[in-house]
């Protein structure tokens, strides 16, 4: 008779697309244990517990209520980013973004609400009229917004729709996410593919309209790839770049402010 462990298990293999063997090979151990363990047949060893939800890529919390249905006591904490634990990351954190000036930086959470910005993210946060706290998930979902704010806005909400989708399946499934994937495809879903008959470009530019002029720039991201804290597993860095020297020259102004 299945657990409730082997019932977590056998639903994260499936939200994975793995068989059990696929799953044996990457925890290294044999097919019929993962059988056992999901059948109840078996009992796991914590170890056991954290080596199948690091090859599941289980985000953290979910890994602790694996723990606790396996018997054991939650292994991943949720600190505040404020907490005295926590300094060395918010110096890392600050070192990035003032780093990256006089270009923006953006830090956001889970659901893409910002925790923090560098003097030009300010600037541009403002620009949005938005502010810190404030998600952009929220702002971009608002009617008439993204095609007011972004001129090529049906390929960057395709793009963005996508990220959420795939952001959501690593998580097992997020309702924010999807909610606001699904909305930013209903707002561009008549106007077609706009790259159809074209080469894709090395990175998407995403064409901002501000003060009644367009600047093309384009981002990276950055996870903390070692993260064991469950809230500092979600927080992500957004960093812009410049595609011209107009869009260089704004940048300047605003981290100047």
């Amino acid at each position: 008779m299945a657990t409730e462990f082997g019932g977590q298990l056998k639903t994260w293999r499936g939200k994975r697309r793995m068989s059990q063997l696929q799953l044996a090979l990457a925890a290294d151990v044999s097919a019929r244990h993962i059988a056992f363990l999901e059948t109840g047949r078996a009992k796991p060893s914590q170890r056991m517990v954290l080596l199948l939800g690091e090859a599941l890529e289980v985000p953290r919390a979910e890994r602790n209520l694996m723990l606790d249905a396996a018997g054991f006591r939650a292994a991943y904490a949720s600190r505040p980013l404020e907490g005295a634990a926590m300094e060395p990351v918010r110096k890392a954190i600050a070192h990035m973004i003032e780093g990256h000036s006089p270009y923006p930086a953006f830090v956001f959470d889970r659901h893409w609400t910002v925790l923090d910005a560098n003097a030009c993210g300010r600037g541009m946060l403002a620009g949005f009229g938005l502010d810190m706290g404030d998600s952009f998930l929220d702002f971009l979902l608002l009617p008439g917004r993204g095609v007011d704010l972004v001129e090529n806005w049906v390929q960057v909400a395709q793009h963005l729709a996508a990220r959420f989708r795939l952001e959501s399946a690593h998580l097992g499934g997020d309702p924010v996410l999807e909610q606001a994937a699904q909305g930013l495809i209903g707002q561009v879903a008549e106007d077609g593919d706009p790259n159809r008959g074209g080469d894709l470009p090395p990175v998407l530019t995403v064409r901002f309209r501000l003060g009644g002029q367009v600047y093309p720039m384009f981002s990276t991201m950055t996870q903390f790839g070692t993260a064991e804290d469950i809230a500092l597993a979600d927080i992500k860095i957004e960093m812009f770049f410049p595609m011209d020297e107009a869009c260089e020259a704004l940048f300047r102004q605003m981290a100047g402010r």
